[in-house]
């Protein structure tokens, strides 16, 4: 069987594509546009998550917990079969996330991801999040701790350069 072989611009029609139907909340749509074999890499995480099942139920936990979520697109590009993307979500904590409660908080969410096409379908992701923005927003983290963690962070950077 041969590869089939996208552009990039084809790679950020597809990717534009799935953000669309995520932002729908049509489950289906997506992972129509998904390999069969899809491959989930999550930062931090010691393994690697695969197929439609796994990712659904990752985007049914944020819908769930997030019904009103909005999604928009800062930045896509694409280089060969790589698609990179920088995306905004807000919405309300409305349902249960991670075992906390709903709080009624707003929360406003930045992601930075990659995607892999191959054979036209989207076969892989790397997600590099800031979940402890979100946990902080829903106040299961408080927030005083994130700032001395952001500013012990900057003391070190700042030493770095000086």
């Amino acid at each position: 069987m041969l590869a089939i072989h996208t552009s990039p611009l084809e790679n950020i029609a597809l990717m534009n594509n799935a953000f669309a139907a995520l932002r729908r909340q049509d489950l289906d749509a997506c992972t129509e546009l998904m390999s069969p074999d899809f491959i989930i890499n999550l930062a931090g995480m010691p393994h690697q998550m695969r197929g439609h099942r796994a990712w659904r139920k990752n985007a049914e936990l944020f819908f769930k917990a997030f019904p009103d979520m909005q999604i928009e697109t800062q930045d896509m590009f694409a280089n060969d079969d790589r698609v990179a993307v920088r995306f905004r979500f807000t919405g309300t904590h409305k349902g249960e996330f991670l075992g906390n409660q709903p709080t009624g908080n707003r929360v406003d969410y930045q992601s930075y991801e990659i995607y892999r096409i191959a054979d036209g379908k989207i076969a892989e992701e790397w997600i590099c999040s800031d979940l402890l923005t979100i946990l902080t927003q829903i106040g299961a983290f408080p927030a005083r701790q994130l700032l001395l963690m952001w500013l012990a962070g900057y003391r070190v950077w700042f030493g770095a350069v000086c």
